[in-house]
């Protein structure tokens, strides 16, 4: 299986080569036949026509357009297997990639969910009208921007259906316009929904075209009734992109907020906040990492691209100073909340880019740091911080990675710098999806 999920089968070819196809929906141990819909040189893609003899691994989807749906490209598969595939595409990244023998001996089993169902905490639904003029909200097929009208999604958290159901009837009966991509008219974009987990709170952030909602009074009245409602509000989008939020949010009723919590940590979440989608399995991976950082008390720790703070916040309770560094300024507005709210004093955040302000904070000022902690996006970190990483030789470096790929690059390069792999963690936090969270512990060589 291929890095996205995708079945990887081959075929031989006239002058006797064995070419690569690729198929989505195809599972490892099907025999297939599919249709050639793309060629290149040394691979093809391929559709899935008919499944001959099912793999062993193969289920039947618990939801009825996952086929179609880009949101969940494995639930075709086994639970057990989901596992395994992606313990092995972290292995194989961090072999092939990082350059690292044997990285098997360095793993931890894989920390998968008892219920890998109805975990994410956040969504966000696209919407539009079909040929009838309906209007439709779900998720977008695979690699398109085609709605896959969705009024049930099995790995949303409960109780989105009655609130995704509201304002599609609110929409339709007061015959409020749908965003239009190619031709940029239209009003209503995307319906945003936060849950609390812990503490049952309900945001719902409706994403526009415009300034102004009409009769947004009789949404939000609806809205209300709902158990749970906390904050109501509309985001304001009028650019052409394919970026989700605009940068401006409006309340209409109830808080700017919902809050939650990620063990003892209490965090204040806004429409624009980045929050970990599945609260369950985040407190098994922050757990992980402070297992790692392995702080006794006296430490000085940075956590670069800090977020809200979520991080920061729980290496703090055993650390003796954190510094959070995050590009994000509403994120850091949100973080000294979140420590303000929990009391915590030994924390202080910094807005940037984490490859500017840590070379800068330590040629100016020549800080330190016993831990380093980054999280940061998929593109990896950039070249500058980690040389300057390696030049401030902290004893400790703890990486979570949402990207087995760009990890594995940055280990490699940490291992040029004199810094080894000492344990890795696999930690699946998008259950039935391909993606997976990693946290790699690396120390100094010399140590």
């Amino acid at each position: 299986m291929g890095t996205d999920g995708e079945g990887i089968g081959h075929v031989a070819t006239e002058d006797g080569r064995s070419i690569a196809v690729f198929v989505k929906d195809a599972v490892m141990g099907d025999t297939i036949r599919a249709a050639i819909t793309k060629v290149k040189k040394q691979y093809v893609y391929a559709r899935l026509v008919e499944v001959i003899k099912p793999s062993p691994y193969r289920v039947e989807p618990k939801c009825p357009v996952a086929r179609p749906c880009g949101g969940c490209t494995l639930q075709h598969v086994s639970y057990e297997k989901q596992l395994d595939y992606k313990w092995n595409k972290v292995k194989n990244c961090l072999s092939r990639i990082g350059g690292i023998e044997h990285p098997e001996d360095l793993m931890e089993p894989i920390i998968g969910m008892e219920n890998p169902w109805n975990y994410r905490n956040k969504a966000q639904f696209p919407v539009g009208r079909d040929k009838e003029g309906k209007v439709v909200t779900g998720f977008y097929a695979g690699r398109t921007h085609t709605i896959i009208d969705t009024p049930h999604c099995d790995i949303q958290a409960e109780g989105n259906d009655t609130i995704i159901k509201c304002v599609r009837d609110f929409l339709q009966e007061y015959n409020i316009s749908t965003y239009d991509e190619e031709t940029h008219t239209g009003l209503m974009r995307h319906i945003l929904t936060r849950v609390g987990f812990t503490t049952g709170e309900i945001m719902v952030c409706l994403i526009i075209n415009g300034t102004k909602l009409p009769h947004a009074d009789v949404l939000v009245e609806r809205l209300r009734q709902i158990d749970g409602m906390t904050s109501i509000s509309i985001n304001i989008n009028q650019d052409k992109t394919n970026r989700i939020l605009g940068d401006t949010c409006k309340t209409l009723w109830g808080q700017d907020y919902i809050t939650d919590y990620i063990g003892d940590v209490k965090y204040q979440i806004s429409p624009l906040s980045f929050y970990q989608v599945n609260p369950v399995q985040t407190k098994k991976l922050y757990d992980k990492a402070l297992e790692y950082a392995d702080l006794q008390g006296g430490e000085t720790v940075w956590d670069l691209y800090c977020g809200i703070g979520t991080i920061s916040l729980f290496l703090s309770k055993k650390a003796a100073k954190v510094y959070g560094v995050e590009i994000v300024p509403q994120a850091i507005a949100d973080a000294k909340v979140n420590a303000q709210i929990n009391g915590i004093e030994n924390v202080q955040f910094f807005v940037g880019k984490a490859e500017e302000v840590l070379p800068a904070e330590y040629k100016e000022h020549g800080v330190y740091a016993d831990v380093i902690v980054v999280d940061p996006p998929r593109k990896g970190c950039d070249e500058t911080l980690l040389q300057t990483i390696a030049d401030m030789q902290p004893k400790r470096m703890v990486y979570v990675s949402c990207d087995p790929a760009t990890l594995a690059r940055d280990v490699k390069r940490m291992g040029e710098l004199g810094y080894q792999v000492e344990k890795v963690a696999v930690v699946d936090q998008f259950c039935q999806g391909g993606h997976v969270e990693t946290v790699v512990l690396m120390s100094k060589k010399d140590t």
